[in-house]
């Protein structure tokens, strides 16, 4: 008995001292976020996350348990850990870590968050479910950039302790993906929406149509997929979405509290249509299928009551299929379409839009015809003389410059990948702007937000992607997110070499830009 009572001992010591184990110390302000947060208030200890540690959902915040399930689901492939996810009363008393929606959290608006991190517990609140959700990408950032490996990984999980509370500066943020010169499965569309959720981006714009390829299945006009999808940019098969398909895509993005925004690019860019059925062009014969690069040369009879019939059912369709508010009509380019008739179409195309209850997008080229105040204009050119008329008609701007924000533009004249038609976009010249001083005469007040479009004439795979995209877009991410106060490229590009690690770990194949002090961090 006394031999069994000695054991007992040292094993009940054994555990006071492992449960003693003192935090390691950790500096909060040293980490790197990105995008910046607001107010950042560091404590010097940490949180260390265990397999017993518990998320605890309040008990009255109404879907904050699907955002517990994705933290768990998220944080198991690298830790191995299978944590509970547990409804509760009084969750943020909890030792562990908890979330709860809080109307205290409404100054902080809809997407904004406040997260307490102490030894033995962290604390997420927010307004909303898309604040919580925003707050579990920073918290994801404070523990080891191994966490976003798929395989298991060695730990300790430590995150530093202390206070930060956070909003975004612009409510839109986001990036455009084209998968019309280039289609990308169902998969890939996700893998996408999980690396720009990863930044606390909250827009997906999916360029839908275009001379190359119709990828999205519109019922009552089969040919646009079956004949119009099936081919791409250099010959290849192409591809397209079915209903189906689409609506998986908008399910996977809205659990990332991600807005889809379907783009059917008109009156120009539609030579995939005009291939598909005859009745849409002016001389009544069908085109060629077009897997070249140019662009300016396609249009559709703007005269004819059929083109309008096919616009109103493929809105219709989509439109039910789409959950957000926005429509995009593109509207770029329409070299081919005289000026008079663009200009009708565009404002029938804008009621059209309307009449099935969605704000129409388009390209600030736009803003040659007369546009209703909830239309929106997007600006991309290297002139800013469509935006400014859209300004003038009381019209909001989606911040696109070619010049800085196109995730297709070459990085410099070497680069395998991409176009250069706007320069040269390097990691520095991709940050060093702000949305609201880029245009003289368009102000804070006329922008929405930032979006960072990827055309993809060269871009063929998933690491194509990745090349191009980053390192840019996690700045673009901080532009549309975080204060200019401070802004910084010094500062900034240390923050983003530190992201090193983190990239690996989630299988990106960046480009190494030179101009950033890459580092190596647990």
């Amino acid at each position: 008995m006394s031999k069994l009572f000695k054991l007992g001992q040292i094993f009940i010591i054994a555990m006071l001292l492992f449960s003693c184990k003192t935090p390691t110390p950790k500096d909060l302000a040293k980490e790197n976020l990105i995008p910046k947060p607001s107010k950042l208030i560091a404590k010097g200890s940490s949180f260390e996350l265990t397999k017993n540690t518990v998320i605890y959902v309040e008990a009255k915040s109404e879907g904050a348990e699907q955002i517990g399930t994705y933290l768990a689901n998220f944080l198991k492939p690298a830790t191995g850990f299978i944590l509970q996810v547990k409804s509760a009363d009084n969750a943020m008393d909890k030792k562990g870590i908890s979330l709860s929606l809080s109307d205290s959290k409404k100054t902080l608006g809809d997407e904004g968050y406040e997260l307490n991190i102490g030894e033995k517990k962290v604390q997420l609140q927010a307004y909303t479910l898309a604040g919580l959700f925003r707050g579990i990408q920073t918290l994801r950032q404070l523990l080891p950039a191994r966490i976003e490996s798929n395989k298991l990984q060695e730990g300790p999980w430590e995150m530093a302790s202390g206070t930060i509370e956070d909003a975004p500066n612009f409510g839109f943020r986001g990036a455009m993906l084209d998968v019309s010169r280039h289609f990308f499965g169902v998969d890939d569309v996700k893998r996408f929406i999980d690396l720009i959720a990863a930044y606390k981006m909250n827009i997906l714009h999916l360029h839908l149509s275009d001379d190359q390829g119709w990828r999205i299945e519109i019922k009552a006009w089969p040919n646009l997929t079956t004949h119009g999808g099936s081919t791409q940019v250099g010959g290849g098969e192409g591809g397209f979405y079915t209903q189906e398909q689409y609506t998986d895509i908008v399910n996977y993005a809205q659990e990332r509290f991600i807005t889809i925004i379907p783009e059917i690019d008109m009156p120009g860019h539609t030579n995939a249509a005009l291939a598909s059925y005859a009745e849409l062009n002016a001389n009544n014969k069908t085109t060629e299928l077009y897997t070249g690069t140019e662009v300016g040369f396609s249009t559709l009879a703007t005269d004819k009551d059929i083109t309008y019939k096919f616009i109103d059912d493929v809105v219709r369709e989509i439109t039910a299929l789409t959950p957000g508010p926005y429509i995009h009509i593109g509207g770029d380019e329409s070299h081919v379409t005289a000026k008079d008739d663009y200009i009708e179409f565009i404002n029938k195309v804008q009621d059209i839009v309307n009449a099935h209850g969605k704000q129409m997008i388009g390209w600030a080229d736009i803003a040659a015809g007369s546009l209703k105040d909830n239309s929106i204009a997007q600006f991309w050119q290297t002139k800013p003389d469509n935006a400014l008329k859209a300004v003038k008609q009381n019209v909001k701007v989606i911040m696109s410059p070619a010049a800085k924000a196109y995730l297709d533009i070459q990085y410099d004249s070497i680069c395998p990948l991409g176009l250069h038609w706007a320069g040269y976009i390097e990691v520095d010249k991709a940050y060093n702007w702000t949305l609201e001083s880029n245009v003289e005469g368009i102000s804070k007040e006329d922008i929405i937000g930032i979006e960072a479009p990827l055309w993809t004439e060269t871009i063929k795979t998933n690491d194509d992607i990745d090349y191009m995209v980053f390192p840019r877009l996690p700045g673009y991410a901080e532009l549309g997110w975080s204060s200019n106060d401070d802004k910084s490229w010094d500062e900034y590009k240390v923050r983003l070499g530190k992201q090193k690690s983190r990239f690996e770990f989630m299988g990106i194949n960046y480009y190494k830009s030179e101009l950033v002090p890459w580092e190596d961090v647990e």
